[in-house]
């Protein structure tokens, strides 16, 4: 009891106005948490398969519970739900097969992971090989975002990579290139990226082209991410002391081997929490393209709530798209701290 009130009294209430910050933050928190706990738990509706078995005045999880296929599948053939749930069993058996496997072996789970998982993954989902094409208009709901954050990432990241050296080039021409590159796509803003991938684009190509407008979409989402990623990078390239650039070339290596073996580590794991924080904004910034047409997880929310059965819903529809992308967020972020600590080169 004692070291409680130690604790208190030194991380609430040393003084006079962390204790009035401390009062507000507990006021509001009393204010607000019970409200919710009554109206998402104890008043709510779990059980039922249509609105009139939402009475309580709570929240009906009903309506969660009858488009709960359609937030996480979108409009993908139900015949094939399987096609989609084996493509996110093999990335997460892979994943969680890294963590096993002794550390020669995961350069090799990362190579199936970037190169030829996303084959595998397209192939199921899309169609080929005997399997019934389905096209991309009917993707949707949680699986949608997914894809484009995990094809975002795959993509964003090396291109990120190889912008941070070129911005760093002794060859003009590459430098200016890359800070060009850079500074455009910073420049504006990512709705202005979609729009022109998914609207403007097609402008642009023969009339008998045909890019499909999700892959389209894609490209450009990732591309503007991997402006932002070049700089987090650059910024721990910058952090390292030349005398590490000077011991490798006295080992006599070349330009991509002393960057890829002995700079790029280093300056990676300096930036890690940079690196996951532009993951999660991708993540969280794939609702966007909604307004060209494709229905993730909150464009599915959002055609559920407009539905005329369904009107008055939204609230609920929100807050789950809320939770979803709160506990993803969270745990990217909870792993990149095991990251930082495991490659720590602080003394404790």
């Amino acid at each position: 009891m004692e070291n409680i009130k130690i604790w208190l009294k030194k991380n609430l209430f040393s003084n006079w106005y962390y204790s009035l910050i401390t009062i507000f933050i507990l006021y509001v928190l009393f204010s607000t948490i019970p409200t919710f706990l009554d109206w998402a738990f104890f008043k709510a509706t779990f059980i039922g398969n249509t609105k009139s078995d939402c009475k309580s005045g709570g929240a009906c999880w009903v309506f969660i519970k009858v488009w709960f296929d359609k937030l996480i599948y979108g409009f993908y053939p139900e015949k094939d739900l399987w096609r989609v749930n084996l493509t996110f069993l093999i990335l997460i058996f892979s994943v969680a097969l890294a963590f096993f496997v002794k550390d020669k072996f995961k350069m090799y789970i990362l190579f199936f992971i970037i190169f030829i998982f996303p084959f595998i993954g397209f192939i199921l989902i899309r169609g080929g090989f005997g399997l019934d094409q389905v096209e991309t208009r009917v993707w949707g709901g949680l699986a949608l975002t997914f894809m484009l954050t995990f094809f975002g990432i795959i993509f964003a990241f090396p291109l990120g990579v190889l912008l941070a050296l070129g911005r760093r080039s002794e060859l003009p021409v590459f430098r200016y290139f890359c800070i060009a590159f850079i500074e455009f796509w910073r420049g504006i803003p990512l709705i202005t990226v979609i729009f022109a991938a998914a609207i403007m684009f097609p402008l642009f190509i023969p009339a008998n082209a045909n890019v499909d407008k999700l892959l389209r979409v894609a490209i450009g989402i990732s591309i503007f991410e991997s402006a932002y990623i070049a700089e987090v990078v650059r910024g721990g390239l910058q952090s390292l002391p030349k005398g590490q650039y000077e011991a490798a070339k006295s080992l006599g290596m070349g330009y991509w081997k002393m960057n890829f073996l002995i700079i790029l580590p280093q300056a990676i794991k300096t930036v890690i929490p940079g690196i996951t924080n532009t993951f999660i904004a991708l993540f969280k910034d794939t609702p966007l393209i909604i307004l060209v047409g494709l229905l993730e997880l909150l464009g599915m929310v959002n055609l559920a709530k407009s539905n005329s059965y369904w009107l008055g819903f939204a609230v609920e529809g929100y807050v789950f798209v809320g939770i979803i992308f709160w506990v993803f967020s969270y745990l990217l972020s909870r792993y990149t701290q095991s990251l930082e600590k495991k490659y720590s080169t602080e003394k404790h």
